[in-house]
């Protein structure tokens, strides 16, 4: 009793504070737990079903656009990870490092992998060699470790779950059609499958990944007015493939360069799952993810046939993702339980309702109540979840578009960075100093030059100098 008792006690209020609500939310939905490595989670069945389902979703996504998956080791020799110098020097304040094998100690140290791009290249140049061995259109689902000084689980940990692509191509076109092609398959997925609206764009310069020649991400913006990266896409140019002796013989019998790719989602993507639709009853899934999409509640289920009705109606609701939950717990307490943990519908049968030939079908995200037809309830469920999809992604949007400001001087930058939340759309010069400096007076980072463009002026909102590209700016996680 215990233990029902703590899923369903009150969690704290969002508003009241959001970021003890969001770690109230994933312990109570039984998501995680904390180990005895700081930084490090156990991902419960809970969670691990919804990052199962994302690997579903994406990886048909992935394979429809000719991608095979592969797997690398763990483990980078130090002297490979060196050989890219822009790359090792954006990863070096995050790697661990192994020093020992056993008791001895290794000639040359290890890096846990935190990134696979320099492993990939050392695979590549043994890989190819001519044209026709070229595109290669490789990704791998695994683990990384980063070393973060400030953790939170999903959002910012020292081991997570990912998948990493990386790729070859023969061109710079090849591999910059690819690179657009992969975030558009990351937009799709989000928008289509989680119900989250994202914003396509570059990174600046100085927020782009370490080596790359662009970067391209997909910003959403959560319940609290704060950003969140959810999912890159890098374009390499052939730096890495000069750095590792990646060439290939061209049809004119000429030795090139490869171009490069490399594209990525993580666990991350839980988190913004949770912040962009969850509410102070907890979770709230989008039907398309939720592991479970319909949890049927037999009403008095020591009556006899109550629970051979439930089990009939599973059966007749079989082309969902649908359980019954016959614990002996009472009815109320699963109630709160398949709240907090944001099953799309509930459904509700009796003695009463089987006499009637109708069941109570209960909305997770609005609460909803609605009386069923038994004959017609397998219709009637579908159509409910597809209501329930469009209407999540549809209140997201609308949260978006209420806290998305513009601002065309300082003094309007800074009154609504201070005043208001949620990104900012200005027009900025370009130049690193400068967004240095934007940062430092506001803790506003540059979210993305997005791909469609609006002028909203000639002149950059901080500096003053000629401006040609308008920017998201916005606080982050």
């Amino acid at each position: 009793m215990a233990k029902e008792k703590k899923m369903v006690e009150q969690i704290t209020s969002m508003e009241e504070d959001f970021a003890q609500w969001y770690t109230d939310v994933v312990l109570k939905a039984d998501l995680i737990d904390y180990t005895s490595v700081k930084g490090c989670m156990v991902i419960k069945p809970a969670g691990y079903a919804l990052w199962e389902r994302i690997q579903q979703e994406v990886d048909r996504r992935f394979k429809e656009t000719g991608v095979e998956n592969v797997y690398l080791p763990v483990f980078i020799p130090e002297g490979l990870l060196q050989k890219e110098k822009d790359h090792v020097e954006g990863f070096a304040p995050e790697v661990a490092w192994v020093t020992h094998g056993g008791l001895n100690p290794l000639q040359e140290r290890l890096c846990v992998r935190p990134t696979s791009e320099t492993l990939f290249c050392d695979f590549y140049k043994n890989e190819v060699e001519s044209y026709r061995d070229l595109p290669k259109v490789y990704n791998q689902w695994c683990s990384v470790v980063r070393w973060e000084k400030e953790t939170r689980p999903f959002l910012r940990s020292r081991e997570f779950l990912w998948q990493e692509g990386h790729t070859a191509h023969a061109t710079a076109e090849e591999a910059e059609e690819r690179t657009v092609q992969m975030l558009n398959v990351y937009a799709n997925f989000c928008e289509e499958v989680l119900a989250i609206p994202v914003i396509k764009g570059q990174k600046s310069e100085k927020e782009k990944f370490a080596g790359a020649e662009a970067t391209y991400t997909i910003e959403a913006l959560m319940h609290d007015g704060k950003a969140l990266q959810s999912g890159t896409s890098h374009n390499f140019g052939d730096g890495f493939a000069k750095a590792f002796g990646i060439q290939y013989t061209s049809k004119d019998n000429k030795l090139e360069y490869v171009h490069q790719t490399s594209w990525g989602l993580s666990t991350r993507i839980i988190g913004a799952i949770i912040m962009v639709h969850g509410d102070d009853s907890g979770l709230v899934l989008p039907p398309k993810i939720a592991p479970c999409q319909v949890m049927i509640v037999p009403v008095m289920q020591k009556k006899e046939g109550v629970l051979e009705k439930a089990a009939e109606l599973k059966d007749k609701l079989s082309a969902y993702r649908v359980k019954v939950d016959d614990s002996d717990k009472n009815p109320g307490w699963k109630f709160a339980e398949q709240e907090m943990r944001g099953i799309p519908l509930r459904v509700e049968i009796g003695p009463r309702d089987i006499e009637a030939n109708k069941a109570l079908v209960v909305r997770r995200d609005t609460g909803e109540k609605i009386e069923v037809s038994l004959d017609e309830i397998d219709t009637r469920i579908g159509e409910l979840l597809d209501t329930i999809q469009k209407d999540m992604y549809e209140k997201a949007l609308k949260h978006r578009e209420e806290n998305t400001h513009v601002a065309k001087n300082w003094d309007e930058f800074l009154d609504i960075i201070n005043n208001k939340q949620g990104f900012i759309k200005a027009m900025w010069c370009g130049e690193t100093e400068c967004e240095e400096a934007i940062k430092e007076e506001t803790s506003a980072t540059t979210r993305c030059m997005p791909f469609v463009q609006e002028n909203l002026g000639d002149v950059c909102v901080h500096c003053g100098k000629p401006a040609h590209k308008m920017m998201y700016f916005g606080r982050a996680y």
